[in-house]
């Protein structure tokens, strides 16, 4: 069977998102995955900049676990658009389009 390749090989997570998934590898995908059930399963989207968390929307609402994650964050991507989640606070929220950045920040 090949190896994994892509966004399927497994990663090294850094501490905090090994800790919020429970493990210390894996596939980006998955990753991504276990951060979205986390975010639905606690209903932490609104559909405002720093709203109030309502079950839906493109903004997601940092709690205290995510937050732990998000903070990890600060990146430029390939088109100059900066993430930096660094002096972020619960209650604050990120796009849902900075998630990949978030991800990308807590794997080595």
């Amino acid at each position: 069977m090949a190896e994994p390749k892509g966004l399927m090989k497994p990663v090294k997570l850094k501490t905090d998102l090994a800790e919020f998934c429970g493990v210390s590898k894996l596939p980006r995908t998955e990753i991504t995955k276990k951060l979205w059930n986390y975010i639905k399963s606690r209903k932490l989207q609104t559909k405002s900049a720093n709203g109030k968390p309502e079950n839906a929307g493109k903004f997601i609402v940092a709690d205290a676990k995510l937050l732990r994650v998000f903070k990890n964050t600060n990146s430029t991507s390939k088109s100059g658009n900066r993430t930096d989640l660094r002096n972020m606070k619960e209650g604050d929220t990120i796009d849902m389009m900075q998630m990949a950045a978030v991800v990308s920040s807590n794997v080595e």
